[in-house]
């Protein structure tokens, strides 16, 4: 027997899940999906599956602008545990070698000054980057090891919130492409005993946090009262990710020949930069950038 294809709906927004505990990324966004029988979906960049907390999901239109989340600054509540070292970084991973803790709280505070700012980090072997073709946590399951690059990312914040030895638990807030996990290890070389994140919570991702963020828990529910519309009270607009942007809105006749991707003028319009553009009645329409003859042209459109 033939089987039914599924007709899913248009949803469009961003919906702020709180990830729980042993799920990836892409499980949580396609159970998320199912529930909201939406037909285009996307995150906006992988928490382990150890790792709760903010995970911004796009839906529809908004995924075309999913990039700039992934672009964005980010936060994390983790719990480093001193003395052991894993094969992953994290609690997931085989325990590598296992070492004394005889270091205290002014010892760890004394440290963390080294980690603040713009610093140089490897990426771990445990990760999604590729090496010819091939992510390179494939390599490192297969036993192999290869040469990273280093590369720049900056620790806007790093605070000791809470010290019972072996656990550490620490505050950071980041740029895109940090690795958490690195930052934890190489605490605990610097430390000489060796560490690894027994917990990670991300608490913000961009512009959104952690009291946007709903738990799946509360979806599901939602989804056996009211069916998967009863879920739309949960999406927050399409461009909700580019709020802290500026604004442009044009007149009725700007609009339409924006939209039919010609560069307009607009007295009002930033001088430089991308801004999120508006039409005469207040609705967003898309991204543009301001052009070096004063104009402004669309980057990034969305279907009414």
């Amino acid at each position: 027997m033939a089987q039914v294809k599924r007709i899913r709906r248009a949803v469009n927004g961003v919906l702020v899940l709180d990830k729980p505990r042993g799920m990836s990324s892409n499980q949580a966004l396609q159970k998320v999906r199912w529930l909201l029988n939406a037909e285009k979906a996307g995150h906006t960049g992988s928490l382990d599956p150890l790792a709760t907390g903010v995970l911004p999901l796009c839906f529809g239109e908004a995924t075309k602008f999913s990039q700039y989340l992934l672009d964005a600054d980010k936060a994390y509540e983790t719990v480093a545990r001193l003395g052991i070292t894993t094969t992953t970084g994290d609690a997931e991973g085989e325990i590598v070698e296992e070492s004394a803790v005889t270091v205290g709280r002014e010892a760890l505070e004394a440290v963390l000054p080294r980690f603040r700012g713009e610093i140089e980090q490897v990426p771990p072997m445990y990760s999604a980057l590729k090496k010819d073709g091939q992510p390179l946590y494939k390599l490192a399951r297969a036993g192999e090891v290869v040469e990273r690059e280093a590369r720049s990312v900056t620790i806007a914040r790093l605070d000791l919130l809470a010290f019972e030895s072996p656990d550490a638990t620490l505050s950071v807030a980041c740029s895109k492409g940090t690795y958490i996990r690195t930052l934890v290890e190489d605490i605990g070389q610097v430390l000489g005993c060796g560490a690894h994140v027994a917990a990670l919570r991300r608490t913000q991702a961009g512009p959104f946090a952690l009291p946007q963020a709903i738990t799946l828990e509360e979806l599901e529910k939602a989804h056996a009262e009211g069916g998967n519309e009863a879920l739309d009270r949960f999406l927050l607009p399409v461009d909700a990710g580019l709020e802290h942007w500026p604004l442009l809105q044009l007149s009725e006749h700007s609009a339409y020949y924006w939209l039919h991707g010609q560069p307009v003028r607009a007295p009002e319009a930033p001088k430089f930069g991308l801004m999120r553009v508006q039409d005469h009645e207040g609705r967003f329409i898309g991204i543009g950038e301001a052009t070096d003859d004063g104009r402004i042209a669309p980057r990034r459109l969305i279907r009414s």
